[in-house]
């Protein structure tokens, strides 16, 4: 044991040791003899963290359960030296070992994005394995060359290097006679080695996603080959080797006569089935391609083909969508003149302008309202004028699934469906979301009346600056998404095996002949926690596993059963649980019921895992709990799962009632809310729940006599506006008055929500009651709200003038500012306010709390900081003085002027009234009117 904990730090130590013998303890409880995690011949350590140190605790004790492993996954989020160590006991542990899985990407970012595991190489002593190694997983690490190791595994038959830093691969890579499947997607491979076409038994090959620009000849060696993957570089053209004629003769060409016999195969590429090259740079491709023997897909889709064979354009197997096809080439450009191509223009258009000229020279333009585009040079051959407009979030403008959350507006780029001749680049600015266990932040494009997901890439700018960038293929809406992770790939005839890389143990396999024609397949996986799902169903023991969705194109069913791995609930085992507990639930779309399917199913349970086959797909979830209907606590915890129903809340203050706080929460947060506010506000109870459109406008209007202060500058025509986010705070603190006499009584009235527009006349609550009954009803809660009466200065009742009774800053000496001035400076503040504020005397901690409260809200943090300290300071002599002092240390003498002529212009109101109504002769000076001082009565 002290080897195995040789070199960890003291802290380590002892987390190792309690781990080891935590471990210990696993082992000899599950089951008899056999170690944790070690099912027949497969031991799999990537499930939960620490495996590295329970894979050395085995390696030291050597049961003999573990010479008969065959099959080892082991997570590589670990410490690289441990990974190292751990990795060198394997050739002499495991001395079988014929499947080795070292992938990273078990663990996600805050956005969603697969982490990266700490692989950087293999040690040398894996080549001891050469005998008995066969598949060899490395995919999601940090691999930037080879290891040298691979290259003595002669016996390997399947290499996966997916989703790594490679930036080439050795010539010696031809000397793995036995390797039939090459997996190095998702790469920065530049170039490929001649020797590839050495490698004689090679079946599938996949190098998509990387920076090939050109392949060898020499490909067209592969004559087994039967899957070639190429898609997403930066081909312009394809060698003649893939011709069969062609190839011939090239072969023809290199050996001497004597030889021809010897060294000639039959054809080149003749086991060819399925040849994938979409997203290339692709102008032309050789005719010889439509006569490759088995060839039943060609995929030629988003290139720059002109131009086709007859052949290849009437075939059935040819994907051609995304070509300029039909076109006239243009003319073969001249060499630019380096010193005369002008420099890029950069725009950045102000709020008022909504339109732009794009040249074929192109341009870097940035929109009033943060977005960005790039449109490179010769994108368009004649100038196009373009127009955005950002619109909110509305149901007919925004699809999204059950669990995805909306980041940002909608922007609308016009002319639709213009097609250019480059990619234009596209950034959106959103709002971080918080952390998200496997979620992904995409951005989602609207192309006729389907919505679809383009790839996207985060770039930071600031802590809570990120922008999603990604390429746009043609002009319509655009929106941020925060959604589940999407794992998908194309299914043969085949078959293939489908991985949620965020969730491990969810798969699908494929058999041979579940389909006739290749088609899409996807996989999104839900997480629910435990806690909340014990609380919901009020059972200690309850639990569920991952909720799993599953999509496909194409024809409902399958021709052949399809088999769906889910993990077990948390703290169940294959071997301890009560099958009478254990519950399969699925759910259509089309329908809002969950199903109990579990004696339809054959369901086969291993220590982890449950297996079922199924024909078509939808959701998928796996209950256990001693509840006898199901069904409609899964509609329970669906419910709480998506997060889009919220409660809409009006309450007064206690100290002032004719302030009103509305808020809208998401319903799971609304008592939480309440009791952290029941001491400063009362009001009625929240309204019932509503199912609303996460992003969806709403207003609040105050009826019956009772309306918003008409000062406000976040008021339109007496309403309040709302966009709901499940994912930030929606709140609104606003003034309320009534044109009422309630010179007798405290006034009545009431706050009514409504989705969408305003209707001209307010409902009765009869006919309010009836419109709240259907479901796409304007109406959707209204609240109770109460005004005391008006007390004078001796408590008598007396007054019939309601409106809000002005803030006045400042004494004789300084002068006077209202409310509507306060409201005036705060608009001009901007980004300086922090300054200001420090320079008035509040305290940073203060400050800290302001941005806290109103963040992602600079007008609101503006209006806080200046109004409350107003009110600190109401009856102070020297406040507006103060203020102005502030502002010219904060470098704003601007606002400083600003303020200088308001108290200057009340000044002059003062003495012309009290000129006119004969308090003074016309020059004689006033009291107490000098240069600094304004009387309380000049409001400006």
């Amino acid at each position: 044991m002290a080897a195995v904990l040789e070199g960890l730090e003291p802290e380590e130590t002892a987390a190792a040791a309690e781990d080891a013998a935590r471990f210990a303890v696993e082992a000899v409880e599950s089951r008899p003899g056999a170690p944790f995690l070690l099912v027949g011949n497969q031991l799999n350590l990537d499930v939960h963290p620490g495996g590295c140190h329970r894979l050395q605790y085995l390696c030291s004790q050597q049961p003999p359960e573990l010479l008969q492993v065959e099959f080892l996954r082991l997570s590589t989020h670990e410490d690289p030296r441990l990974l190292d160590d751990t990795l060198a006991q394997v050739p002499w542990s495991l001395l079988r070992l014929r499947s080795l899985v070292l992938k990273g990407g078990q663990s996600r970012g805050a956005l969603g994005a697969c982490l990266h595991g700490t692989l950087t190489t293999l040690p040398a002593g894996l080549s001891d394995l050469a005998c008995c190694l066969a598949h060899l997983d490395l995919s999601f690490n940090r691999l930037e060359t080879l290891p040298p190791c691979i290259l003595e595994l002669r016996s390997l038959d399947a290499l996966l290097l997916s989703h790594n830093r490679l930036s080439e691969l050795p010539e010696v890579l031809g000397a793995l006679p036995a390797l039939t499947f090459l997996s190095v997607r998702h790469n920065c491979l530049e170039k490929l080695p001649a020797t590839l076409g050495s490698l004689s038994a090679l079946q599938r090959l996949d190098l998509s996603e990387n920076l090939l620009d050109t392949i060898p000849s020499e490909i067209g060696n592969l004559s087994n080959l039967s899957e070639l993957n190429l898609a997403s570089n930066r081909l312009q053209n394809l060698p003649a080797s893939l011709e069969p004629e062609a190839f011939s003769v090239s072969i023809l060409s290199r050996f001497p006569e004597p030889t021809l016999n010897q060294h000639l195969p039959t054809a080149g590429l003749r086991s060819l089935r399925l040849l994938v090259l979409h997203s290339n740079l692709l102008t032309s491709v050789p005719t010889g391609l439509a006569h490759l023997p088995l060839i039943t897909r060609l995929d030629l889709r988003d290139n720059q083909l002109r131009d086709l064979p007859a052949e290849l354009l009437d075939a059935p197997f040819v994907r051609v969508q995304g070509n300029p096809l039909g076109e006239a080439s243009p003319a073969p450009p001249s060499p630019p003149d380096i010193s005369q191509i002008p420099e890029m223009p950069r725009l950045f258009l102000t709020s008022d302008l909504d339109s732009f000229l794009v040249t074929p020279h192109g341009c870097s333009v940035t929109l009033a309202c943060g977005v960005r585009l790039q449109f490179p040079a010769g994108a368009t051959t004649t100038p196009i004028t373009i127009h955005y407009r950002l619109w909110l979030p509305e149901p007919h403008l925004v699809s999204l699934g059950p669990h995805d959350f909306l980041l940002s507006g909608v922007l609308e780029l016009q002319p639709h469906g213009v097609a250019f001749q480059q990619d234009v680049s596209l950034w959106l600015l959103f709002v971080p979301p918080r952390v998200q266990r496997c979620r992904e932040v995409v951005v989602r494009t609207r192309s006729d009346d389907s919505w679809t997901d383009l790839e996207t890439h985060l770039e930071e700018e600031a802590p809570k600056r990120l922008w999603a960038r990604c390429q746009v293929p043609h002009f319509s809406w655009f929106l941020v998404v925060l959604r589940p992770v999407s794992n998908t790939c194309l299914l043969p005839p085949e078959g293939a095996l489908l991985c949620s890389s965020g969730h491990p143990g969810v798969k699908v396999t494929f058999p041979s002949g579940a389909t006739e024609e290749p088609r899409q397949v996807s996989m999104q996986v839900v997480h629910m926690a435990g806690l909340e799902l014990r609380a919901l169903l009020e059972e200690s023991e309850a639990s569920v596993s991952p909720l799993l969705c599953l999509s496909q194109s194409g024809p409902p069913s399958f021709l052949q059963p399809v088999t769906v791995q889910l993990p077990l609930p948390p703290g169940v085992t294959g071997f301890s649980l009560d099958r009478s507990h254990l519950h399969l639930l699925y759910r259509t779309p089309s329908t809002a019921t969950w199903d109990d399917i579990t004696t339809q199913v054959v369901l086969e349970l291993t220590h982890l895992y449950a297996r079922f086959q199924v024909t078509h797909f939808s959701w998928f979830w796996l209950w256990y709990t001693t509840k006898t209907c199901v069904g409609g606590l899964a509609r329970k915890a669906w419910e709480r799962l998506r997060l889009h129903r919220v409660n809409l809340i009006a309450l007064q203050r206690r100290r002032d009632p004719e302030q009103v706080l509305l808020q809208c929460l998401p319903r799971n947060k609304v008592d939480a809310t309440l009791c952290r506010l029941m001491d400063r506000y009362r009001g009625p109870e929240p309204s019932d729940t509503v199912e609303m459109f996460e992003g969806e406008k709403f207003f609040a209007a105050f009826e019956r006599g009772i309306d918003v202060d008409a000062d406000r500058p976040d008021c339109v025509d007496g309403r309040i506006c709302f966009v709901f986010y499940s994912h930030l705070k929606n709140v609104k603190e606003v003034y309320i008055t009534t044109a009422l006499d309630r010179e007798a009584q405290a006034v009545r009235g009431q706050v009514s929500f409504y989705r969408g527009s305003l209707p001209v006349e307010v409902p009765q609550e009869a006919e309010a009651a009836r419109q709240r009954k259907g479901t796409d009803a304007l109406w959707m809660a209204t609240l109770p709200i109460k005004l005391p009466r008006l007390r004078g200065p001796q408590g008598s009742g007396q007054g019939t003038d309601f409106s809000l009774m002005p803030l006045n800053l400042g004494d004789a000496e300084t002068g006077f500012l209202t409310q509507s001035n306060l409201l005036s400076v705060a608009s001009r503040l901007g980004p300086d306010w922090p300054t200001v504020a420090l320079h008035l005397g509040m305290p940073y901690r203060e400050l800290q709390r302001i941005r806290h409260e109103f963040r992602d809200d600079l007008d609101g943090q503006i209006r806080h900081m200046l109004f409350s300290w107003a009110e600190r300071q109401a009856g102070q002599p020297g406040a507006v003085g103060h203020l102005v002092q502030a502002l010219e240390q904060s470098d704003r003498q601007d606002v400083a002027e600003e303020v200088r002529a308001i108290l200057e212009l009340g000044r002059h109101k003062y003495q012309d009234s009290i000129r006119r109504t004969g308090l003074a002769p016309e020059d004689s000076p006033l009291p107490g009117t000098s240069a600094s001082q304004t009387p309380k009565s000049a409001q400006a």
